[in-house]
C-alpha cells in the first residue's frame, strides 16, 4: 500500500464516520457544554482582538457575536 492509498483510505473512514454520526456531532456542538467552551474561547479570541486594535472594538464585538450564535445553544 502507498502514502497516498493510505491518506484515501483515511479519508475515506473518516467521511463515513461522519456520515454515521453528524446527527450526534450536531447535538454537540449545540449543547450548553459546547456553549461555555465556546463562550470562553470566543471571550479570550475578542478581547485579544481589542489590546492588538483597540480602535475597531466595536466590529470586534459585532463579529463574536455573530460566531457564537453558530455554536452553543444560546
Amino acid at each position: 500500500m502507498g502514502i497516498e492509498e493510505n491518506v484515501g483510505n483515511a479519508v475515506n473512514r473518516g467521511k463515513d464516520l461522519y456520515e454515521q454520526n453528524k446527527d450526534k456531532l450536531a447535538e454537540a456542538v449545540k449543547s450548553e457544554q459546547a456553549e461555555d467552551v465556546s463562550d470562553k474561547v470566543l471571550d479570550g479570541v475578542a478581547d485579544f482582538a481589542k489590546k492588538i486594535a483597540p480602535g475597531a472594538a466595536d466590529k470586534i464585538d459585532e463579529i463574536r457575536e455573530q460566531a457564537d450564535k453558530a455554536v452553543g445553544n444560546q
